[in-house]
């Protein structure tokens, strides 16, 4: 606080204070007003950043609180992604094999959100609530295919039956019919064409005449008589569901037409040597979801293992020329 000032007065001979001018006062006023403002401040700031309000306290109380509880639904996460990834591990390569399903495809399923989808979360916590979110709706979606892939697996459940019947399984023609070695799958030099071509399937030798048999229940979906010197010749597919048909070619007879149900182990047509052949034998075909296989695995069970290991080893080294010496009428 200023000092007053004194004035001796020699009339009254006193000293009397000094008056100041009413503007002086004002700003002397202010003045203090403004310091005491200024150090309220200063006092505030020290008082804030050196010690605790219960409010803050509180608040980040509540803050740890939430940052852990993230960190345990964060590690949930890790553990459910987890279980999840092997799920869907043997879903694919047990069950849906299993079942003879294809993979599963749903179409936008590992598709990101739009990141706008998660503008909201711009909070302190913004990062942590928004990666949340993120890996929540990833897991969602994952499941929703997983589900999808379930319910198609029962459905193929309850029609296991159907399925083990129609699947081709079987020998194509009578064991005891098969002159010489059987014509391997896969690329190969074509007798007529001389050049490397895929064969699509494997040829049995035999007379003209030997049997043929449907090697799974099915429905005929077609039966051409085919050009006299090229291509397939006369031939039969069988549509066994499941994503399975097979082909029978070279045929000298067709005993089944276009929309006729035929059961395994029915007779279908007769061996022959039409199309693009050098003498009797039929040339079988598997094929499965639009791509040919090799149709030795799928007669496999109709075998014994030392059967199967002499005819995988006789396939390995057979040639056109081969069967050529062995299909004789």
């Amino acid at each position: 606080m200023r000092k007053k000032e004194y004035k001796f007065n020699p009339e009254t001979l006193t000293y009397e204070p000094v008056e100041l001018p009413t503007r002086l006062k004002r700003y002397f006023f202010v003045r203090r007003l403004l310091l005491f403002i200024l150090v309220a401040l200063v006092v505030n700031m020290v008082y804030s950043h050196a010690f605790y309000t219960p409010k803050l306290t509180s608040l980040e109380r509540e803050g740890n609180k939430i940052a852990h509880e993230f960190g345990v639904l964060g590690s949930r996460f890790s553990s459910t992604e987890e279980k999840l990834g092997e799920l869907m591990h043997r879903d694919h390569y047990v069950y849906r094999s299993l079942f003879g399903a294809g993979t599963l495809s749903v179409e936008g399923i590992y598709r990101d959100f739009a990141s706008s989808a998660y503008e909201e979360y711009t909070d302190n916590y913004g990062g942590i609530v928004r990666s949340a979110w993120q890996r929540l709706d990833a897991l969602t979606r994952l499941v929703y295919r997983q589900s999808i892939s379930l319910d198609e697996l029962q459905i193929l459940s309850k029609n296991k039956e159907k399925m083990a019947a129609s699947i081709p399984a079987i020998w194509p023609i009578d064991k005891r019919d098969l002159r010489g070695p059987i014509g391997a799958y896969g690329r190969r030099l074509h007798p007529i064409y001389k050049r490397y071509i895929k064969h699509k399937g494997i040829d049995f030798g035999g007379r003209k005449g030997d049997p043929i048999y449907a090697t799974g229940n099915g429905k005929v979906v077609h039966s051409e008589k085919g050009l006299r010197r090229k291509g397939y010749g006369q031939q039969l597919v069988i549509d066994h569901g499941f994503g399975y048909k097979t082909r029978y070619a070279h045929l000298n007879e067709r005993l089944v037409k276009i929309g006729q149900e035929v059961k395994r182990g029915e007779l279908i047509g007769y061996m022959g040597s039409t199309g693009g052949s050098t003498g009797p034998h039929l040339h079988y075909e598997v094929i499965y979801m639009g791509n040919d296989v090799d149709p030795i695995n799928y007669f496999r069970r109709d075998m014994t293992e030392a059967e199967f290991d002499r005819i995988i080893e006789q396939a390995k080294t057979t040639t056109y020329e081969t069967l050529e010496g062995t299909n004789n009428e």
